[in-house]
């Protein structure tokens, strides 16, 4: 497991030292000021921020002071079921690994806390939120080998834990194939006080074929046997592809969609300018 981590960490280092911790920084800025103390007015000082409270009780003017808030808690919540880790021969899991590496290297690169979250159909492991490489790579390690013990997927328990979890505004990565339809009520609460991004993890192989007909597949979840017709298959597919697409833009969502196997790197850097274009376009800038 170390050598694993160690190579991941040097997989990951390079492109976000050079790239995606600027890419990072651009979008997910920290949100304004917060309160830090009073002090006694001064010539000159902005009356707006006067506080009448404090000044009423000591009879001398004070003022607000306030810094920029520039630390940001990001969260990755992840879908460890088995849909997902044991997908396409172990490739499913190595993307999602690495995707949220990097945005957990790309994170602490920018001073920011970080905290996960894996799921199946209950919490399996919570990280809170924190800083530094030591902590960056106790997450690393759980998305690399961590083994759950539920097997299906249901996002309500995670989704309102985090509601629980997450008192100020954050920033949410929710990783998962979305093949549970529990979701919608919950993100799209969430999604009015907090930065939430949806990461479709896609499979790559075997259904996408030109090949028709019914074939015997195992469900991984459930591990029931049942046949499927490949060609309905495949337009189910597509329209929950289309569907869920459609879903997170309603609910102001931001969506990446990853194929196992894609570079991780460029698909993560696409997005995070798709993002920084999108921003740009509301606020006229």
């Amino acid at each position: 497991m170390e050598s694993r981590l160690r190579l991941l960490e040097l997989k990951c280092r390079r492109p976000v030292e050079h790239l995606l911790v600027g890419e990072y920084r651009s979008v997910f800025r920290g949100q304004g000021v917060e309160f830090e103390d009073v002090r006694p007015y001064q010539p000159g000082d902005d009356v707006r921020m006067m506080d009448w409270k404090v000044t009423a009780r000591t009879g001398t003017a004070h003022i607000k002071r306030h810094i920029e808030e520039r630390e940001q808690f990001i969260y990755l919540l992840v879908d460890v079921s088995a849909s997902m880790l044991e997908g396409e021969g172990g490739r499913k899991r190595a993307t999602m690994a690495e995707l949220g590496s990097l945005i957990t290297m790309s994170a602490i690169g920018n001073g920011d806390r970080v905290g996960l979250v894996l799921f199946t159909d209950r919490i399996e492991l919570m990280i809170p939120p924190s800083k530094g490489r030591q902590h960056g790579l106790r997450i690393m390690e759980a998305l690399v080998g961590f083994q759950p013990e539920g097997r299906e997927t249901a996002f309500n328990e995670v989704l309102t834990r985090f509601g629980h979890m997450a008192r100020k505004r954050s920033v949410a990565f929710v990783i998962s194939d979305f093949l549970a339809g529990d979701y919608l009520d919950d993100l799209s609460a969430l999604a009015l006080r907090h930065d939430l991004n949806a990461v479709n993890l896609l499979e790559t192989g075997g259904l996408e074929s030109e090949e028709d007909g019914l074939v015997r597949l195992v469900d991984s979840e459930s591990g029931e046997t049942r046949y499927v017709d490949l060609r309905k298959r495949k337009l189910a597919d597509e329209r929950h592809h289309e569907a869920l697409q459609e879903q997170m833009m309603e609910r102001g969502v931001s969506l990446m969609e990853l194929g196992v196997g894609e570079d991780c790197v460029s698909a993560l850097a696409g997005f995070f300018r798709a993002r920084q274009r999108r921003l740009a376009d509301e606020t006229g800038g």
